[in-house]
């Protein structure tokens, strides 16, 4: 169980009573699974549809003249490639080009944004940001998997119809509603951010129209499969954005952002690590901390891994050397045991595959 000083979400009541198994996450206290498990809710958001309860991430409220400045020349993604309705993924970095945290910017209207930090990096960015924390006050309800859009038209067309990376608002039993069309499965679908007030009553709509409610188990495996990094693991204040491969969320063009000047002297110089694939050849799961070696020597060290449920086989992914290719052999040295693997192209599953 959790321990006593873990914060618990909004819902806590409600995934104790669906069956979920509360383990601490981040400082919150968060259901791992629920009675069907890991594997059959990860099955489910490939196939079907489920909805997780991600409410232990930030929402960082910027509201008022010149918060489109603060916001362009802070983070590193531009927002002039994209308008109010729209979300955009950017992160935050140090004046010396690490990764405080990687961010979802829901823009909602005129000089209204939401900003959406990691579970544990809050604080960070409401003292980078001229924000407000408004965690408390809402629920991240993440909707996701191919039919999550068809099963959910039957709680509110509403959400069913918010489009890819778009924003919408609406009243829902007179409160604001606000959904964004984001995951972090690798599954088409969206996120509702509802009042505490309605929260409840929307997880047991979506789960009265056969989704399934799915735990942080199955968001990290998904996550895994489909090469999405977790802050903490793949980014963290000893790496980049670039050795990352996320090259596309630095705002070269922009005349400003933090860590713009130390990127760009890394990007004139090379990586020196660069996120990479590894697959074992049977199920043996591969682990955070493992050592891979190609030809016996180290080449760097797996910052994920896990057992994939649709390849069935283990996965992880590390920074690694840059200049790997893809299907050469190797071997991960993982607490005494030594695992075949073999250098793979990232994501290990695409969507609908």
């Amino acid at each position: 169980m959790a321990a006593n000083d873990d914060r618990r979400p909004f819902l806590y009541d409600l995934h104790v009573e669906l069956g979920a198994k509360i383990v601490p996450f981040g400082g919150w206290a968060m259901p791992l699974q629920y009675s069907t498990g890991t594997v059959s809710e990860h099955l489910a958001c490939r196939h079907d549809a489920v909805v997780f309860d991600v409410s232990h991430l930030g929402t960082v409220r910027c509201e008022g003249a010149g918060m489109f400045d603060a916001l362009q020349n802070t983070l590193t993604n531009d927002l002039n490639k994209i308008a109010a309705g729209r979300a955009q993924y950017t992160h935050l970095l140090t004046e010396d080009g690490f990764v405080v945290d990687d961010i979802i910017v829901w823009w909602v209207g005129d000089d209204q944004f939401d900003v959406m930090p990691n579970a544990s990096n809050t604080s960070g960015v409401t003292s980078a940001l001229p924000g407000v924390d408004v965690t408390s006050e809402r629920c991240v309800l993440a909707v996701q998997g191919p039919r999550a859009r068809q099963k959910a038209e039957a709680v509110d067309p509403r959400f069913s119809a918010v489009g890819r990376f778009r924003v919408e608002r609406f009243d829902y039993e007179g409160v604001e509603v606000r959904v964004a069309g984001t995951g972090y499965t690798g599954e088409p679908g969206f996120e509702i951010a509802a009042p505490n007030q309605v929260a409840e009553r929307i997880f047991r709509r979506l789960v009265a129209a056969d989704i399934l409610p799915a735990g942080l188990g199955a968001r990290d495996t998904l996550r895994l499969e489909a090469a999405l990094p977790l802050y903490g693991h793949e980014l963290s204040l000893r790496s980049t954005t670039l050795e990352a491969g996320l090259g596309w969320v630095l705002g070269w063009q922009k005349a400003t952002f933090r860590g713009k000047g130390a990127v760009e002297k890394e990007r004139d110089r090379g990586v020196r690590r660069l996120l990479t694939g590894v697959t074992a050849t049977g199920r043996q799961p591969l682990r955070e901390e493992g050592d891979v070696l190609v030809n016996g020597n180290l080449v760097g060290t797996l910052t994920s891994g896990n057992f994939s449920p649709v390849l069935e086989r283990g996965i992880g992914m590390g920074l690694l050397e840059p200049d790997l290719m893809v299907g050469h052999e190797a071997t991960v040295r993982l607490r005494g045991r030594e695992i075949p693997a073999t250098i793979t192209s990232l994501p290990f599953v695409r969507k609908g595959s």
